[in-house]
């Protein structure tokens, strides 16, 4: 499955428009990792467990998109994004999102 940011991928023609294919996964905080954000926001610096969950999240909303695609017909992807929102206090969606397309 190729994917794009932009509307059209190089060297490649969109023949057709399949419409819009979509994955989320919304995940929750962990305890554990609270008490460590807690203390890493008081010293200062990344905090790695929050910053490996949301990579997971991400790569898991693409996979479930391009799952989406690939149901549609869609060889492609274009004008990829993505989108987040909290559901709750401790529980955000991520979203990955575009056109499906089939390209030449």
């Amino acid at each position: 499955m190729l994917l794009s940011t932009t509307d059209t991928i190089d060297g490649k023609k969109i023949v057709k428009h399949l419409g819009i294919a979509k994955g989320n996964t919304i995940r929750a905080r962990h305890i554990g990792r609270d008490i460590m954000a807690v203390l890493r926001n008081i010293v200062g610096g990344e905090i790695t467990d929050y910053t490996k969950m949301m990579a997971e999240s991400r790569e898991q909303a693409i996979d479930r998109m391009i799952e989406d695609a690939q149901n549609m017909g869609a060889n492609a992807i274009v004008h990829m994004s993505f989108s987040t929102s909290m559901i709750m206090g401790a529980a955000s969606e991520i979203l990955a999102y575009g056109t499906a397309v089939v390209v030449e």
